[in-house]
């Protein structure tokens, strides 16, 4: 621990218990509060977490200081309920999480030697096993959105050696998974089959992107707000209704867009 944090530590106990103290007065007084489940508070969790993955794609950094301030909000609320079932409370969650950390850090809290992060990831998924997990997949959520999901599976089976040797074949995969795409679809094949083989392709191309080192959920999103930022341009400068315009003057302001988003040299 270094200097500075010790210093700080305090404070941020003290704003810690703060919160724990805030949550105690609002869920004995505040109607709203009381009333609230795991249930209930579920999908409000989920969307302070894509609100703080926007800020951090923002780089807005007041933006993730408040959002972090929400989501731990969220945390103190769900242990509170927990303490209220006599199930556990915050101390006993952040004691699970400390333990944890220091056992899957051998590298840090013991004598393992590591050479680099991908030893430190090989090690995390063998201790996991070693805890009673029985699928190296068996901590990918199920309600993850598909484009994640099948970002982490490739991690995590990538770490037990089930994996392309290089980028090349990983985009002969992509070409290959292209083909059988290409022949479902003149082939004339069902809606099932085509829709199979798409995901082929979609599957192999996250993998590509996991050997160029590119998060595909931040390039599609990146891509979306580009996108959306140069339709927005077309609305706002179209002469007439977009109905009642042709594709090719579209275009053409859609060219303007990308002028106009260029920064100046």
């Amino acid at each position: 621990m270094t200097n500075s944090t010790v210093q700080n530590l305090p404070a941020k106990l003290e704003a810690f218990a703060r919160l724990l103290q805030i949550m105690e007065d609002l869920r004995e007084k505040c109607p709203w509060d009381r009333k609230q489940t795991f249930q209930t508070l579920r999908n409000l969790t989920i969307e302070e977490t894509y609100e703080l993955a926007d800020a951090i794609l923002d780089d807005d950094l007041g933006g993730i200081k408040e959002e972090i301030g929400d989501i731990l909000l969220h945390m103190v609320f769900y242990a509170k309920i927990a303490e209220e079932k006599k199930a556990w409370d915050m101390a006993d969650s952040l004691h699970a999480i400390c333990d944890k950390l220091v056992h899957r850090h051998p590298h840090v809290y013991g004598d393992t030697q590591v050479a680099d992060e991908e030893d430190v990831k090989r090690n995390w998924e063998k201790l996991k096993l070693q805890g009673g997990k029985k699928s190296l997949l068996q901590g990918v959520p199920t309600s993850l959105p598909a484009l994640v999901k099948a970002w982490r599976m490739q991690q995590k089976t990538a770490q037990v050696g089930f994996e392309w040797e290089n980028t090349a074949q990983v985009w002969a995969k992509v070409e290959e998974e292209i083909g059988e795409l290409q022949e479902a679809v003149e082939g004339e094949f069902s809606q099932e089959k085509k829709e199979e083989e798409f995901g082929d392709v979609l599957f192999s191309l996250i993998n590509y992107a996991r050997f160029l080192n590119i998060e595909p959920e931040t390039a599609l999103e990146r891509v979306n707000r580009k996108f959306k930022s140069r339709f927005e341009y077309i609305e706002a400068h179209a002469p007439r209704p977009l109905d009642e315009m042709s594709l090719a003057e579209m275009d053409a302001l859609w060219n303007e867009a990308k002028t106009a988003a260029k920064p100046a040299l």
